[in-house]
């Protein structure tokens, strides 16, 4: 009877250490993350926008249930990382999951606040059948809301929370300006980017050439792809600026190519000129690099005509980036048209650091230059590597203030175009001309988790006799180890039945 009452008393002392144990949980959240770029880790700027906030803040997640794996671990990353919102900031973030294809109205207002369902291919019982998914959320502030429509399996996500909280908790924007005036593609045929922007910026067009245009109220001032020269009282503009201590992005066409001449002739504008008095020279140069991009070119045989992808090494695919620089922190590829190397050639008073490099297997050719769709590449034509075509320079710049510039010796990189020849570009490319703009404007930190997700890894690829090898090792192994676990148990048992029979064993 005592021994029912033990067995009862610990049960119960169990439950409660559960229950004490589970309540602790809630409020000190600890996870363990041993992936080598600690996505589920989050990062001191989630952490700082979250112990600011002076506002509760509600996140409505609609997630579909009972889908494919990938669905369901997303909502639960999702879920884990919602709970560590709301331990950060002591319970300002508040947060609840909804499953919209079991409730018609719960789906109805996902639907109205613009989460609109994904479609997907599902296999059940030997048949194919398509399913609607939801993968988003609605953030609430107040009276404020934002929409996240859809968290992919993998994405960014602390960057798509934090940055919608950081866009709700925000009232003044700092203020980027897009120069206009000088050849420069409208707002409106980067798209992609202002997209992105536009969360945590207000977006101006600003035209130096306008004597009242007022640079003053602009934390950024961004340059994409001019192609008329500056007025010299534009310019005086930027200097000055640049004195007060404002940051500049320079995305730089040195050559616009002309695919009906195949050619490239070289711009006609003073920037260059002007970037060459800060110490940055744009070389008059053409890129080309073995890992490059492709072009359709049109072939004819017999009575049929088909067109063939074929590399064009002067659309170099960058993948050697400078590892400490947040602006390329996480980026694996991106694709430049048409770019000119970069170099430094001012004095030790300012810091150059170049963070863009070809292959190693990269040349130069002068400007002008020809296309030539028909030529047979090969090594002697990239004897060069490592050739920087993107750098950043800091310092004072005529006033007492630091600046900086960042320059890009491509300027067509990030730019989608307006109405039918509107394109969409790589999410990189994107990422590289927002990630810069980050880095020149934004203190919080947030730059370093737009490109911070779940990336594909690989197995390198090994031979057959070593792939064999393995397969062997991995065969034998778990054997071996069996009967190596055998023999040491077999000749501890036979000591102790020995030390049994020795005399005065007890």
């Amino acid at each position: 009877m005592k021994k029912k009452k033990s067995i009862a008393s610990q049960l119960i002392l169990i439950a409660i250490a559960l229950v004490l144990l589970n309540v602790l949980s809630e409020k000190f959240f600890v996870r363990l993350d041993f992936t080598a770029d600690k996505i589920y880790t989050l990062s001191n700027a989630t952490k700082d926008i979250l112990k600011s906030l002076d506002e509760p803040v509600t996140v409505t997640a609609y997630f579909t249930r009972g889908s494919q794996q990938e669905i369901e671990k997303a909502r639960n990353d999702f879920k884990d990382m919602l709970i560590e919102y709301a331990a950060i900031s002591d319970g300002m973030v508040n947060y609840e999951f909804i499953n919209p294809n079991e409730d018609p109205e719960a789906e109805q207002a996902a639907m109205q606040a613009g989460i609109q369902p994904l479609v997907i291919s599902v296999r059940e019982k030997d048949q194919v059948k398509q399913q609607k998914v939801y993968l988003g959320a609605k953030i609430v502030m107040g009276e404020r809301t934002d929409i996240i429509p859809v968290l992919q399996p993998g994405a960014a996500m602390e960057y798509a929370l934090s940055s919608s909280i950081k866009k709700l908790a925000v009232t003044d924007k700092p203020v980027i300006g897009f120069v206009q005036g000088n050849g420069e593609p409208s707002l409106n045929a980067l798209s992609q980017a202002m997209q992105q922007l536009q969360v945590l910026y207000a977006i101006q067009p600003v035209n130096l050439n306008d004597p009242a245009a007022d640079l003053s109220k602009f934390k950024t001032i961004a340059i994409v792809a001019p192609t008329d020269s500056f007025p010299a009282q534009a310019l005086g503009k930027l200097d000055s600026f640049l004195a007060g201590g404002g940051n500049l992005y320079v995305a730089f066409n040195n050559f616009i190519g002309d695919f009906q001449s195949m050619r490239g002739n070289k711009t006609e504008t003073n920037l260059r000129d002007w970037l060459l008095a800060k110490g940055l020279k744009v070389e008059n140069n053409c890129v080309v690099d073995a890992s490059a991009g492709t072009v359709g070119v049109r072939q004819q045989t017999g009575f049929m005509t088909f067109t063939r992808q074929i590399p064009f090494p002067y659309w170099p695919l960058i993948r050697k980036f400078q590892d400490d620089m947040p602006i390329t922190k996480g980026l694996e590829q991106v694709m430049l048209q048409l770019v000119s190397t970069i170099s430094y050639q001012g004095d030790t008073s300012l810091t150059y650091k170049p963070f863009l490099f070809t292959s190693d297997k990269s040349g130069t050719l002068p400007l002008p230059v020809f296309f030539d769709v028909q030529k047979q590449w090969g090594q002697n034509d990239f004897p060069l590597q490592e050739l920087p075509v993107g750098a950043i320079l800091k310092g004072r710049m005529g006033g007492n203030n630091p600046a900086s510039i960042v320059l890009i010796g491509d300027g067509d990189f990030a730019i989608n175009g307006e109405g039918q020849e509107a394109q969409q570009r790589q999410p990189d490319n994107i990422s590289l001309m927002v990630n810069a703009i980050d880095y020149l404007s934004d203190d919080t930190g947030l730059i370093e988790l737009r490109t911070k997700a779940v990336t594909s890894r690989p197995l390198e690829e090994v031979d057959e006799a070593k792939r064999a090898w393995i397969k062997w090792i991995n065969f034998a192994l778990p054997l071996l180890l069996v009967v190596i676990y055998g023999i040491i148990r077999m000749q501890v048992k036979r000591r102790k039945r020995i030390k049994r029979m020795e005399e005065g064993y007890v």
